[in-house]
């Protein structure tokens, strides 16, 4: 996020929230963190908010009912009554507590705050955020002894890499608000308490969504299933990846007949293709539309994932933008290697 450094730290707080399944503890705090040093205040906002992509945003929701959400509802509070600060903070942190008892989940520093003038969609908004450290890093701590200098290890947390956060932006109250939310540890699907069992968010159904996850789904079928169910070579799949990417770069609105037409082209695969998109959805509880517009912030995001290197054991990379009529692959009878041929005009 960009345009941070007129954001009001209002409230924040830390407690210390273990894995109960371990025996580890709850450690409340009795106080609100105390913010005089100009410095910290920097350092933390670039933590809450440095890594927050705000294009990607997600709603509390709840089986039944929204208002049964836990955290929509403490959430709620603090924005209603900031004197109830303190106190939704430990339901927040009990509640977190109740669902860290998967093996994988770490003990770690639950940091909440209450921000103030918050950029979001043009305007500035408050917001609550909710930040986790689970992993420390060594850092080196130089001090004066005596006439010389002394050298130190001590642990910290890394302020540009927040392990999970959660902010929400005080908007859209009764859809159940707007959301960021960050999850870099315990990606495994049975240790996703962060975002299925604590926060309980799905993502906003907009345009960012439905392109970035339709290019997901386009880069998982082609890497897994094309490749099993098809027997295509690696410059094929290379070739439909390019194709993928290269269709949401110069298009303005996606359209379902229109892709798998221009991209997927064989009948057999489209089915396939079209198979594996409802075994996506399904498990991820979301549908993609078959017609929306493409959002390029999607497209660059994904972009880095969609990479056409060919790699030939670990002597050489081939990288493929196109044209695969002009790379041939055989094997040579001699020594029983296998080779490619690649065709060309001139050196670059």
């Amino acid at each position: 996020m960009t345009g941070i450094e007129n954001v009001i730290i209002r409230q924040a707080i830390v407690h210390r929230v273990g894995n109960p399944s371990r025996g580890e503890a709850l450690k409340l705090s009795e106080n609100a963190l105390t913010l005089n040093d100009p410095f910290v205040k920097k350092l933390l906002l670039q933590y809450f908010l440095g890594a927050i992509n705000e294009n990607e945003l997600y709603r509390f929701t709840h089986l039944s009912d929204l208002q049964l959400n836990e955290v929509y509802n403490y959430v709620k509070a603090i924005f209603k009554k900031e004197d109830d600060f303190v106190r939704q903070s430990y339901y927040l942190a009990q509640f977190l507590y109740s669902k860290s008892t998967h093996v994988k989940v770490k003990e770690g520093e639950l940091c909440i705050v209450h921000l103030g003038e918050v950029p979001f969609e043009n305007e500035t908004v408050s917001a609550v955020g909710i930040f986790k450290a689970e992993n420390k890093e060594s850092f080196l701590k130089i001090f004066e002894h005596g006439d010389s200098l002394e050298m130190v290890q001590e642990d910290g947390i890394n302020v540009s890499k927040p392990d999970k956060a959660c902010l929400v932006f005080k908007t859209s109250a009764d859809d159940g608000y707007r959301i960021c939310v960050i999850d870099h540890t315990n990606k495994q699907q049975d240790a996703q308490y962060w975002v299925n069992n604590f926060s309980q968010v799905q993502p906003v159904a907009d345009s960012y969504h439905h392109t970035d996850k339709y290019l997901s789904l386009c880069k998982q079928f082609v890497t897994n299933e094309y490749a099993e169910k098809f027997d295509v070579t690696k410059t094929e799949q290379i070739e439909m990846l390019n194709r993928s990417i290269d269709y949401f770069k110069t298009r303005d609105h996606f359209s379902m007949e229109e892709f798998t037409g221009e991209v997927i082209h064989h009948p057999e695969v489209v089915d396939s293709f079209m198979e594996y998109k409802k075994t996506f959805e399904t498990a991820r509880n979301y549908e993609i539309e078959d017609n929306f517009d493409i959002h390029l912030s999607a497209v660059k995001k994904q972009q880095k994932q969609f990479k056409s290197v060919l790699k030939l054991d670990k002597n050489f990379h081939i990288y493929i933008h196109g044209r695969r009529d002009l790379i041939e692959r055989g094997v040579d009878e001699a020594t029983g290697k296998k080779f490619y041929k690649i065709y060309f005009e001139e050196e670059l």
